[in-house]
C-alpha cells in the first residue's frame, strides 16, 4: 500500500511563515524537515521542540485528539518514558486549513528494524500498565483500533488472500482462532492503538537499546488493551516477549487476540511500499505464528 499522497503540501517555509503569524517568538529557530509520513509532516524546531502538521484531512482530527488528551496521558505514563504531548498549539492560516503542533523533541531513533530486547521489553511492559487504566466515556472513539476482532476480519482476510502476505494460510487461522476468543470483558481501557516499533524511540547503549518515548498517539482510543500488546511480537525477540507477557501478566483470552492484532498491524505495514515496514510486518508475522 502506497504512501497517501498530501493533501497539503507542507514545506520548512510554511512552518516559518505560521511560526511567525502566530508564535513569533519560535520563528527564528532552525529550522529542519525530519519526516514526512502517513499523516503528518514532522519539522525540528530548535534544539528542543518540533512541529508537526496534518498532511491530510483524515489526519486533522488525529492531532485534535492528541491535542486533547496526551497532556493528560502524558502524566499518566511520565515514570516511564515521555512522549509527544503538544506544548503549545497552532490554528489554520494562511492557507494552511488545519490545526497544528509545537511538541517536544525526544531523544532517540525509531526502533524500526532493530529487535528489542529484554530491557525494551520491561520498559513496554511498564508503560502499558500505566496506559492501560479504565478512560472516560468522551475518550476518543476508533473505528479499528482496540474493537473486537471479529469486526476486523473481512479486512484482515482479504489483506491475507490479496497481498502475498508470507504463510497467508496459517495466519488466516490464526486471526480466525482469534477473533472467535472471548471479547474483552472489562471497561474500555487507554491505548495507544499503533504500538508498532516505528513509533518506539530507541536509544542504543553498550547493554542494549534503552527504551526512550512512544511516540504518535493520533490512533489513541479507549477499549481493548490487547491491540497495544501485539507489540509484543512486533518488537520484541523471543526471550524478551516472553519477558513482556509475564510482566503483564494477561488472561489467555487476551494474548491471543493481541496475537490476532500483530497479524492485523504486521499484515498491514507488509502491504508498505516502505521496505523497513515489510521487515517489521514479515518478522512479525513469523512470530505471531510461533506464539
Amino acid at each position: 500500500m502506497p504512501t497517501p499522497a498530501a493533501e497539503f503540501t507542507v514545506d520548512v517555509a510554511l512552518v516559518r511563515s505560521l511560526l511567525a503569524d502566530q508564535h513569533p517568538d519560535l520563528a527564528d529557530l532552525p529550522l529542519e524537515l525530519v519526516a514526512n509520513g502517513w499523516d503528518n509532516v514532522i519539522v525540528r524546531l530548535g534544539p528542543a521542540l518540533a512541529v508537526r502538521l496534518p498532511r491530510r484531512a483524515v489526519a486533522a482530527e488525529l492531532v485534535a485528539h492528541e491535542q486533547r488528551w496526551l497532556p493528560l496521558l502524558a502524566r499518566q505514563v511520565a515514570a516511564v518514558v515521555p512522549v509527544p504531548a503538544p506544548v503549545r498549539t497552532g490554528r489554520p492560516a494562511l492557507g494552511y486549513p488545519w490545526s497544528w503542533s509545537i511538541v517536544p523533541w525526544l531523544a532517540g531513533v525509531p526502533a524500526g528494524e532493530r529487535v528489542g530486547g529484554v530491557g525494551v521489553a520491561r520498559a513496554l511492559a511498564d508503560f502499558v500498565r500505566l496506559l492501560h487504566v479504565p478512560a472516560p466515556s468522551d475518550a476518543p472513539v476508533n473505528p479499528v483500533r482496540a474493537v473486537p476482532l471479529a469486526t476486523r476480519t473481512d479486512a484482515v482476510l482479504d489483506r491475507l488472500a490479496t497481498s502475498g502476505v508470507p504463510r497467508a494460510v496459517e495466519l488466516a487461522a490464526l486471526w480466525r482462532a482469534a477473533a472467535d476468543a472471548p471479547t474483552h470483558a472489562g471497561p474500555p481501557v487507554w491505548v495507544h492503538g499503533d504500538l508498532h516499533p516505528f513509533n518506539l524511540l530507541v536509544e542504543p547503549g553498550a547493554d542494549g537499546d534503552r527504551l526512550s518515548a512512544v511516540i504518535d498517539f493520533g490512533d489513541v482510543t479507549a477499549g481493548d488493551p490487547a491491540v497495544d500488546l501485539a507489540t509484543a511480537w512486533l518488537t520484541l525477540d523471543h526471550r524478551a516477549r516472553v519477558a513482556f507477557l509475564g510482566a503483564v501478566a494477561v488472561d489467555d483470552a487476551t494474548t491471543l487476540r493481541a496475537r490476532g492484532w500483530a497479524v492485523s498491524i504486521g499484515s498491514a505495514l507488509w502491504t508498505s511500499d516502505d521496505s523497513a515496514f515489510r521487515t517489521v510486518g514479515a518478522r512479525g508475522l513469523r512470530a505471531a505464528l510461533d506464539g
